[in-house]
């Protein structure tokens, strides 16, 4: 009932990603949420995330931040970072997902999304095509609307961890 907002996987932090494992699976773009999934909401990137964006370009990955949010908060974020970004993309809408892979030189079969919310984030990623990791929140500050939306996501992400535990028939 709710596998279509189960994510592909399921971390702590974007920071423990394996991405030299991804790029080595064939992976070549990365999409990228920005609030409580790089950053704590409304910071801009910080010395983690620079060094994550440096390290991704010299593994040989293309980025692209798609973000919700409204372009000065975005173009903030992205002043030290410098990578392709979509602002006020209608996620869930596969729309600018597509957009995005497009900037990067990518598709769907080589690119995988990054975010902390499973009905914008995963959700969209998932419409897309797309291999979509999901990052537990950094912080709890957020906008009430997404307050609101963790509590549903919690109901959803029961269903996802008890379905994980099942033993597979063979």
């Amino acid at each position: 009932m709710f596998d279509m907002f189960f994510p592909d996987e399921y971390v702590a932090s974007t920071y423990v990603i394996p991405f030299e494992e991804l790029y080595e699976k064939g992976y070549r773009g990365v999409l990228f949420d920005i609030d409580n999934t790089l950053v704590p909401h409304g910071a801009p990137a910080d010395e983690r995330a620079k060094k994550l964006f440096a390290r991704l370009k010299e593994i040989g990955f293309s980025c692209c931040l798609i973000s919700n949010n409204q372009e000065p908060r975005v173009k903030m974020f992205n002043e030290e970072i410098q990578v392709p970004y979509i602002y006020n993309a209608h996620k869930p809408s596969t729309k600018n997902y597509r957009k995005a892979m497009e900037l990067m030189g990518t598709d769907e079969k080589n690119s995988l999304f990054v975010g902390d919310q499973l009905f914008t984030d995963v959700f969209g990623a998932k419409r897309a095509g797309m291999h979509n990791i999901l990052v537990k929140p950094m912080h709890p500050k957020e906008e009430i609307q997404i307050v609101l939306k963790r509590y549903l996501e919690r109901i959803v992400l029961h269903f996802y961890k008890k379905k994980q535990n099942k033993p597979t028939l063979k």
